[in-house]
């Protein structure tokens, strides 16, 4: 099936991509929506604007819309839209999201694919957190910490490429301070760097981390492709 990507150029957006392909269905495009500000409650919001290296690094071309508001029957409109433009340009049948525990936003891609006779597939859906961080790690996706917003989670999380042992310390952190393993409630957001779907991994050249004591942000300030890696 030909399907376009919601995409965000966080692991949860780009795994659902890698098993969707592995399922035998083309990914023919990638839908990002900017969100306002990071208020929004359906959409990511840090470093977006980088999606345009994942894309080009995995040469699936990119349909891109900006919400002039944070209320989500705004950025649901300006998804429709982009979902229309995709269906006239590449002729998609479907939409993936990486979507895991998130009734709300499940049942709003329903509505929306429903609405438009699309399918919506959601191979991330109801997988056990653990088994799916280590999946992850196990797929090489390469993985960094651009937001933390959780007791539990400090300043050194922020630009760290995640690894085995850090799922296992996450694994207990959660555990002890009630924040969703996934990061699905925004407790933390990603960026992927690299993965099997990229030709080339992403460098990042230049970046600055704010931190107020609780919560913390890395923002990439310049980037490019890694063509000699």
């Amino acid at each position: 099936m030909k399907l376009a990507s919601l995409f965000s150029g966080g692991k949860d957006s780009t795994f659902a991509i890698y098993l969707a392909e592995k399922q035998g269905h083309e990914i023919s495009c990638l839908l990002s929506v900017f969100p306002k500000s990071d208020e929004s409650h359906l959409l990511h919001y840090p470093n977006l604007k980088w999606t345009k290296l994942q894309s080009e690094s995995m040469k699936i071309p990119q349909l891109i819309a900006e919400s002039n508001s944070d209320e989500t029957d705004n950025e649901l409109f300006q998804l429709e839209k982009l979902l229309q433009n995709a269906k006239e340009q590449f002729g998609i049948e479907g939409l993936v999201h990486g979507g895991i525990k998130s009734k709300f936003q499940y049942e709003k891609f329903e509505s929306l694919c429903s609405k438009l006779h699309l399918t919506a597939i959601t191979p991330l859906w109801n997988l056990e957190p653990i088994q799916y961080m280590n999946d992850l790690v196990d797929s090489n996706f390469e993985f960094i910490l651009t937001t933390v917003t959780s007791d539990g989670l400090d300043d050194s999380w922020l630009g760290k490429v995640i690894t085995k042992n850090d799922i296992e310390i996450l694994q207990k952190h959660s555990e002890k301070y009630g924040f969703n393993l996934n990061f699905e409630g925004g407790e933390a957001e990603t960026f992927v760097i690299n993965c099997p779907m990229f030709l080339h991994s992403i460098k990042i050249k230049e970046f600055k981390k704010t931190w107020d004591g609780y919560r913390g942000r890395f923002e990439i300030v310049d980037a490019g492709l890694d063509f000699h890696a």
